[in-house]
């Protein structure tokens, strides 16, 4: 999926998931959208792997793309992370929820993602679709849509 798709599937997701949660939905909102970018950190060429280069070659050059950084594994180290270092659990929630949109998202590509790295077994979604296609094009209106429903109510200020 594209950058844009990404960051569209961090709205939608951490909007739908402020529906549910009592964490302030600005805040999941802006975790939800960077969280939507991290797992992309192993490759070069995307927008969160164009700003921090140095570490992008580093997780590349180890595992990969779409291998560990986009594995339970992964989630869950960050989940310790987060706990330890960030001060705001709503951000924190916000940044796990984009990331774990952004696997799913991947995980509807044909190429599918190490879901259960460092085993190499490939975990895809029944249907799939490739990378900039016209699907994919559905998917990010999809997405916009639900982001529109599931803020409206949240941010409504009438």
């Amino acid at each position: 999926m594209t950058g844009k798709t990404h960051i569209t599937g961090g709205i939608a997701a951490s909007l739908a998931f402020a529906q549910v949660s009592h964490y302030e939905p600005a805040i999941l909102l802006i975790g939800g959208v960077a969280g939507a970018l991290i797992p992309d950190i192993c490759h070069g060429s995307s927008k969160i792997g164009r700003s921090f280069p140095i570490l992008s070659k580093l997780i590349s050059t180890l595992f990969g793309h779409r291998t560990f950084t986009h594995s339970l594994l992964f989630l869950v180290l960050m989940t310790v992370l987060f706990q330890s270092v960030l001060p705001n659990e709503a951000l924190a929630m916000g940044i796990l929820v984009g990331m774990i949109s952004h696997i799913i998202l991947d995980m509807a590509t044909k190429r599918g993602v190490k879901l259960l790295f460092p085993l190499r077994v490939t975990v895809r979604l029944p249907i799939t679709t490739s990378t900039g296609s016209f699907t994919e094009y559905l998917v990010f209106a999809a997405l916009s849509v639900l982001s529109v429903y599931f803020g409206y109510g949240l941010f409504n200020f009438s």
